[in-house]
């Protein structure tokens, strides 16, 4: 009979950490292909014209205004590196830090393509890309996903 309640308590305790093991993780479910059609749109972008003739890849390396830089490695953090880290880890407090991240990125994003428009002449700016553009709509993509997946979390879905 002893022996039965230790093999029980045992069952009991293992299914306690399993169960808690699992309230840490969260599944994507199909919103992992869009996060990660939105990640390579994100590389595809770093490839394509942002600022005047200046690739992403070129803004990332400090050849155009701060801002974009800014935008730029925000875009690589925020939309590559941390969604990237996160799918694989699968924890709740790394999906709220990429909602943050891609809040935080989409804001410089719309603050860079308003820049590449405004000058302090009579003479429109250089405009944003393709590049730019299709970076910030896949930032703001990324930010609506991990919204829904963090919110998923707390109920208020």
């Amino acid at each position: 009979m002893s022996e039965e309640r230790d093999d029980l308590a045992g069952l009991r305790d293992e299914i306690d950490r399993v169960g808690r093991s699992a309230a840490k993780r969260f599944d994507p479910g199909a919103g992992a292909l869009t996060i990660a059609v939105a990640v390579l749109a994100i590389l595809l972008s770093l490839v394509l014209p942002w600022v005047g003739d200046s690739t992403g890849l070129r803004v990332l390396l400090g050849e155009a205004p701060a801002l974009p830089k800014v935008f730029s490695y925000a875009a690589l953090i925020a939309g590559v590196l941390l969604p990237a880290v996160t799918l694989v880890v699968r924890r709740w407090a790394l999906a709220w830090l990429c909602a943050l991240a891609s809040f935080a990125s989409s804001v410089s994003g719309v603050l860079s393509i308003w820049m590449t428009q405004t000058t302090t002449g009579h003479q429109p700016g250089p405009g944003p890309g393709l590049g730019l553009i299709l970076a910030v709509v896949a930032i703001v993509v990324l930010l609506v996903k991990w919204l829904r997946i963090a919110a998923s979390r707390a109920g208020l879905q």
